[in-house]
């Protein structure tokens, strides 16, 4: 059964209540969700499960099912497995998410001031990554804080776009990513756009309007290989 995923429609959901539909060894699947599940480059979400006589089971992790569109929510060890029908709370760790989402947003803005082939990216609650294919001489930590920063300030709202797939393959140059394909669901392509900053395939999860990111700082730019140069970022 299909997962509903409620944190496309809002990422700012930290409470739910959900039904059981499936169990396994140390995951559990609902009927619909505001966990965001790891995938592209974004960690899955923590938080709580509650039962209706006020036990909480702690979600250390969220994956993707079997297919892409079933979720589950991955059990702290030792953790009782509620039973299939049951009814639950769904309590997100919201502070954690959060940093995710103003993280998420912020490499999106500065992939718009580094201009080349992205070719890989993580994201952590206290810093993020971006992978480019460039020369290293070409990449200066205190100008590309101050220009991402400058973007930041501009305080545009996020917007959600979807385009199908042939769309997509129309315009290839939308792509940025080398190492990770846009996820694809039913013919149509999810796109993160900032007006005026930035259009690109995303199925992560971002902050409404991007000055919720604040600042961010470089903190360090390293070579990771020939088509790989690194560089990190925190909050500041």
């Amino acid at each position: 059964m299909a997962t509903e995923l409620l944190f496309r429609n809002d990422a700012y959901l930290k409470t739910a209540v959900a039904r059981v539909v499936a169990t396994g060894e140390r995951y559990v699947e609902l009927d619909r969700t505001i966990f965001y599940p790891l995938g592209g480059g974004q960690p899955g979400d923590t938080g709580f499960l509650v039962r209706e006589n006020g036990e909480r089971i702690a979600i250390v992790d969220t994956r993707k099912g079997e297919t892409h569109d079933v979720i589950r929510h991955v059990l702290a060890a030792g953790a009782t497995l509620p039973d299939i029908g049951e009814q639950l709370t769904l309590e997100l760790d919201w502070p954690r998410r959060y940093a995710l989402m103003r993280l998420h947003t912020a490499l999106h803005v500065m992939s718009c001031v580094v201009i080349a082939p992205v070719t890989g990216g993580n994201i952590a609650p206290d810093k993020a990554r971006l992978d480019f294919d460039i020369d290293m001489a070409l990449l200066d930590a205190a100008k590309i804080e101050s220009r991402t920063n400058d973007l930041i300030a501009r305080a545009v709202d996020t917007e959600t776009v979807w385009i199908t797939d042939a769309e997509l393959d129309a315009q290839p140059e939308l792509v940025k990513t080398m190492s990770v394909q846009p996820p694809r669901s039913a013919g149509i392509v999810r796109l993160l756009k900032i007006p005026g900053i930035d259009l690109q395939p995303c199925g992560g999860t971002h902050v409404k309007n991007i000055a919720e990111i604040g600042a961010i700082r470089v903190t360090r730019i390293r070579n990771e290989g020939k088509r790989n140069k690194r560089v990190e970022i925190v909050l500041a």
